[in-house]
């Protein structure tokens, strides 16, 4: 039984890839970048570096942030667990696109794929939660 349910979160994981995917251009191709505020805060910094710098440092950071989720992943079934959390949390943070849209009674960047988040997301904290009472009632 928690095999098969271990074995439903990795597949719908894997089957959201494709949307993440398509979100990240949608969003890219729709200029979000520009339109949201958080987005323009974060990436602030790289205005005053040549494209160059900015490709270096995104390579960088990215290798360092699979280097720590890689070694996360290896250290029990409730750092794995963990890391889902936070990847469920990501489903749940999508969200914005719709409110943004909502709000403003317009097409905010994103909308389109960020519609379909929140029915994954359904589906995936579905199979997660379960996972994570059994796990935190294991003995360590």
């Amino acid at each position: 039984d928690t095999l098969m349910i271990a074995k439903r979160l990795k597949i719908i994981f894997g089957l959201s890839i494709p949307l993440f995917i398509l979100h990240g251009i949608e969003e890219f191709r729709t200029g979000f970048y520009k339109a949201d505020s958080v987005s323009e805060f974060i990436f602030r910094p790289l205005e005053r570096m040549s494209e160059h710098e900015i490709m270096f440092v995104t390579f960088q950071v990215m290798f360092w942030l699979l280097l720590v989720v890689a070694f996360l992943m290896t250290i029990s079934e409730r750092w794995r667990l963990r890391m889902m959390v936070v990847l469920g949390l990501v489903y749940i943070v999508q969200l914005h696109h719709i409110w943004k849209a909502l709000v403003s009674w317009s097409y905010y960047p994103g909308l389109y794929t960020a519609l379909l988040f929140p029915i994954v997301g359904f589906f995936f904290w579905k199979e997660l939660l379960p996972q994570l009472r059994k796990a935190n009632n294991k003995p360590t």
